[in-house]
């Protein structure tokens, strides 16, 4: 087995990140649980003040209600997953590459306001299109705006007290079972 180098042997001791090779990189109950469970032997200075820095800033009640610091399993999680040999790190560009990726980011950011901007016009232009004909159809219909009462009123449309659209949850799935034919609607007493 290959052996990490003293920087990252040393870095994995005070991020407490395991310090296997493995090929690829392992499922996460299975680190959760490892991680979680592990005591460590003999902390370092610089892990025993990590350990004792609270992260909250509600750390004296934290302490309080659990009689001693604990370490947050999130926060092991975290430093888990970023300081993991197989993970990439991150991209650093030099000065002209990083002045493309900001001109390339900001023509894009400016299509799409622009893209928006037309957008909302469309929608603006529909909406006065619509309120023009309303409006005509109020007052150059020649029958005193009958026409146009007739066609705004809401009666009968809620006739439960709530659309049809909200007689279910809104979710992102499909029910579990498609429709129920035995429902009945329940008899006003």
């Amino acid at each position: 087995m290959k052996s990490l180098s003293p920087a990252l042997a040393s870095l994995a001791n005070v991020f407490r990140v395991p310090m296997s090779m493995a090929p690829a990189r392992p499922s996460v109950s299975r680190v959760c649980h490892e991680t979680l469970n592990r005591q460590q032997q003999k902390p370092g200075p610089v892990t025993a003040a990590l350990q004792s820095a609270s992260f909250s800033t509600t750390g004296a009640m934290a302490k309080r209600k659990s009689g001693g610091s604990t370490t947050d399993k999130r926060i092991t999680m975290i430093r888990y997953f970023l300081h993991h040999p197989l993970t990439p790190r991150p991209l650093r560009f030099s000065r002209n590459r990083y002045l493309r990726h900001w001109t390339i980011h900001r023509a894009w950011q400016l299509f799409q306001a622009q893209q928006r901007r037309k957008q909302e016009l469309e929608l603006m232009r529909q909406y006065q299109s619509m309120q023009e004909a309303c409006e005509e159809l109020r007052t150059g219909a020649g029958d005193g705006g009958k026409l146009f009462r007739v066609s705004m009123n809401k009666k009968g449309i809620f006739t439960d007290m709530f659309p049809i659209e909200y007689a279910r949850m809104q979710t992102e799935t499909p029910p579990a079972e498609g429709w129920n034919y035995d429902w009945k609607k329940p008899e006003r007493k």
